[in-house]
């Protein structure tokens, strides 16, 4: 049977809508799900907005793909991507694509894409189109990939009668617990959906209905860096289920009344 990190994956990069910074961390975890086969990036690369990306691409192995913009405005990176994206598909090399972009005209790609049987990743800015994010089989948030590896903290210079003062500032994290309720609601209505007829689900089930509900949820949204730690923190009853000769175990999760 294969497995999740058996996956052959496309990765395709939209250089106009995604920052260089923390190409190497990105990189990592699209690992978690897959090996890139391929690892190409897209845009007009005479164009000063996207020249930071020219230093990482061969320490990381990405090939660019070069895409005049034929008309004043018009995004033509996104057809190039897109049609490398239906090669890639009839070429029966991958099982699955990564497309890391923060617009929403990849929408239509990665539906075609699934209903091919691929498995789609997203990878985007917070402000990502919730279409291309509901189109994908998971979607991480950028920010979530920095904050895990870059330590929050940034320096601000600060000029003062001809000397440079050094001032750190910590960045603000996002709160863990201001969506707290709502992510509750989301794993007691999917417990709700799988238990049996004692109300115990597997959580490993609970966990995969809750990413077909909602492909951007991710346990490093509220702070935790495991799906089991972040229930552990909310009130659900919780059965650790010993199984086989090795003694594995099985979490099973159940709503109190």
């Amino acid at each position: 049977m294969q497995t999740l990190n058996d996956l052959r994956l496309a990765v395709l990069i939209d250089a106009d809508n995604i920052p260089y910074s923390n190409v190497k961390g990105m990189l990592e975890e699209i690992a978690k799900y897959g090996t890139p086969t391929f690892k190409r990036i897209y845009g007009d690369w005479t164009k000063p907005t996207i020249s930071g990306w020219k230093s990482v691409l061969l320490e990381n192995a990405i090939t660019p793909i070069q895409q005049y913009s034929y008309t004043k405005g018009k995004n033509s990176t996104d057809s190039a991507l897109i049609i490398d994206g239906m090669d890639i598909l009839y070429s029966g090399k991958v099982d699955g694509f990564c497309i890391v972009s923060s617009d929403s005209d990849f929408t239509r790609l990665a539906t075609r894409l699934r209903e091919a049987g691929m498995k789609v990743i997203g990878i985007g800015e917070r402000k990502t189109p919730h279409p291309f994010i509901v189109s994908c089989d998971k979607f991480i948030y950028l920010d979530i990939i920095a904050s895990s590896i870059v330590v929050p903290e940034v320096t601000h210079e600060i000029k003062k009668k001809g000397k440079v003062l050094v001032k750190k500032k910590k960045v603000e994290e996002p709160d863990p617990q201001s969506s707290t309720r709502t992510v509750k609601r989301l794993i007691a209505a999917s417990i709700t959906d799988l238990a049996d007829d004692n109300g115990w689900a597997y959580l490993g089930d609970v966990g995969n209905l809750i990413l077909k509900k909602q492909p951007d949820f991710d346990p490093r949204n509220f702070g935790f860096p495991k799906l089991t730690p972040l229930i552990k923190s909310l009130d659900f009853e919780i059965d650790e289920r010993e199984s086989g000769v090795n003694h594995v175990k099985h979490i099973y999760i159940k709503n109190r009344k």
